[in-house]
């Protein structure tokens, strides 16, 4: 959509990812105008948010499920198609149905308040001002790697799964995948089909055969909201709990002897990585032409630096999908609603609450 003269709204959605998306849905399905009761601020050249972004080889059939947006339900015709290719045309064919006011490119450099009630949006395409803001930016932008002894004398590559694409790129190569989750254990697969590998991870994985049922969802969620509602960085399902789920590539690497981990090692050399000595075991090395680090995302939230929303623990202290003390900020797609069910929810969430907020005396409002 092309950028017009309104500058001026109710509310300013950072990201047009699955939490942006549900976002603006449930924004009009509370009245608020499109265009100038809200907006969407999207960063990206063209729909599909981290999706679009995602590595060839990820298909629709090997994804987490990919939940239906609210009002428009996800059915792929062929689950072996790229997930780069049919989830961004998804989200285009919702932008259109629904006629959301989504801008792009537009990137959001710093949100800052500028009154009690109004806030001013710095942007690539010049400034927007709102009485209340969503940010829905997710993690994608913001791969992270962490720090260990020697990293920086590696003479191989390293690579965050950000930038990662094939296996192919690897063959003749040994890779070392460090990191416990699921694209760890997916991108591990791949890559030992064609080449030889090692598994690192900080703690033991733990097995679970089939989805995750009501009841585990919910403790796993339940974790999450506790450590933000505590100002802590949100983890994700595997981080908080531990668990991965038991797929068909998983079984398939287990029974090629792929899976089997061992502990992060302590420091880094020009040619592998390496274990200290402990409990009288010498110390371990091994070779390496490769270091992937699947190491997960930070929340991408640096452009609300000028609001100061960081509790001493690192993350920021929630209340709800508003940030604990402002009621006219909202984070979707953070912390426990960083999945694509949970951000639906939260998108209608934090739209009921924005309405009560800015519109107390509207009259009902529409089914959402």
């Amino acid at each position: 959509m092309p950028v017009t003269s309104t500058r001026d709204v109710d509310v300013a959605v950072i990201g047009a990812g699955q939490a942006g998306l549900s976002t603006a849905w449930a924004l009009a399905r509370q009245g608020f105008e499109p265009g100038t009761g809200f907006v969407v601020l999207d960063a990206d050249p063209a729909p599909g948010g981290a999706w679009q972004h995602r590595w060839p080889s990820l298909t629709v059939g090997t994804t987490h499920r990919v939940h239906d947006l609210p009002g428009l339900a996800f059915e792929p015709d062929d689950g072996n198609r790229r997930a780069a290719d049919v989830v961004p045309a998804y989200f285009a064919e919702y932008e259109r149905r629904f006629d959301l006011p989504v801008h792009r490119p537009v990137r959001v450099s710093a949100v800052r308040r500028i009154r009690d009630d109004r806030f001013r949006l710095e942007t690539s395409a010049g400034d927007w001002t709102a009485q209340a803001i969503v940010n829905a930016t997710g993690t994608w932008t913001r791969p992270f790697v962490p720090r260990y002894p020697g990293q920086e004398t590696f003479t191989g590559r390293q690579l965050h799964t950000v930038v990662y694409r094939s296996a192919e790129e690897f063959a003749g190569r040994h890779v070392v995948v460090v990191g416990g989750g699921a694209s760890a254990t997916q991108l591990l697969g791949e890559i030992s089909a064609v080449t030889s590998t090692t598994w690192v991870t900080r703690r033991p994985p733990i097995w679970r055969e089939g989805p995750f049922d009501e009841d585990a969802g919910r403790r796993a969620v339940a974790m999450v909201e506790e450590a933000v509602r505590e100002g802590r960085r949100p983890g994700s399902v595997v981080g908080v709990t531990g668990l991965l789920v038991s797929t068909p590539y998983i079984r398939d690497g287990l029974d090629r002897g792929v899976l089997e981990r061992l502990p992060m090692f302590d420091r880094i050399t020009p040619d592998g990585v390496a274990w200290n000595a402990t409990d009288g075991q010498p110390d371990r090395f091994i070779r390496a032409d490769v270091i992937l680090w699947a190491t997960g995302f930070r929340a991408a939230v640096s452009h609300l630096a000028p609001l100061h929303l960081r509790a001493p623990g690192g993350g920021i202290r929630m209340d709800g999908t508003s940030v604990a003390g402002e009621p006219r900020v909202h984070l979707v797609g953070y912390g426990p609603s960083a999945s694509t069910i949970g951000a639906n929810r939260a998108g209608r969430a934090a739209a009921r609450d924005l309405r009560r907020l800015l519109h107390p005396v509207a009259g009902l409002p529409r089914s959402a």
